[in-house]
């Protein structure tokens, strides 16, 4: 067995943690997401059975809030019409950095069956997507699972990242 010159331990025996501040950081942020619920169809009701006991959002640290401000994950659930769009930019605005965006369902993500003049064809035209949901309409434990993704993606990070605006045009 290798010998450490490094002593890891105080002089009371506790184990000193090493980490560096980005991962402390990151730890914190990816643990305690607070999603902002913006259900515009059929898949908010699975948003919303996500939330409730059987699936217990509660236990990865994810808060569902009903204000843009008080939000870092924003969750559009269901189609887009472009009368929404500009609604969608202005609460995606009003949120604080950092944040991110997950597109849940076949109609967030592409428009899906509605190909028409009044649809958005996938809401990634309008606010920067992080992570999409497949399916019409996606189960709740997708949604957990693309909630795992973005916390895995948030512990990644750089913690000091430039904060910049995420704009498309």
């Amino acid at each position: 067995m290798a010998k450490h010159k490094i002593d890891y331990t105080r002089e009371n025996g506790l184990p000193v943690v090493l980490t560096t501040i980005d991962k402390l950081v990151n730890w914190g942020r990816s643990n305690s997401l607070w999603a902002m619920n913006y259900g515009l169809a059929c898949c908010a009701i699975e948003m919303m059975a996500t939330g409730a006991s059987r699936y217990d959002f509660d236990r990865f640290g994810t808060i569902f809030r009903a204000s843009a401000k008080q939000s870092e994950v924003m969750v559009i659930a269901g189609t887009l019409s472009k009368k929404h769009a500009e609604l969608a930019r202005r609460l995606y605005d009003a949120m604080p950095e950092p944040k991110w965006v997950i597109s849940m369902g076949s109609c967030a993500n592409t428009g899906g069956m509605f190909n028409t003049y009044a649809v958005v064809q996938g809401c990634d035209r309008i606010i920067p997507v992080d992570i999409y949901l497949p399916g019409c309409a996606p189960r709740p434990e997708t949604l957990q699972y693309a909630l795992m993704i973005l916390q895995k993606k948030i512990r990644r990070e750089k913690a000091n990242r430039n904060q910049l605006p995420k704009r498309l045009v």
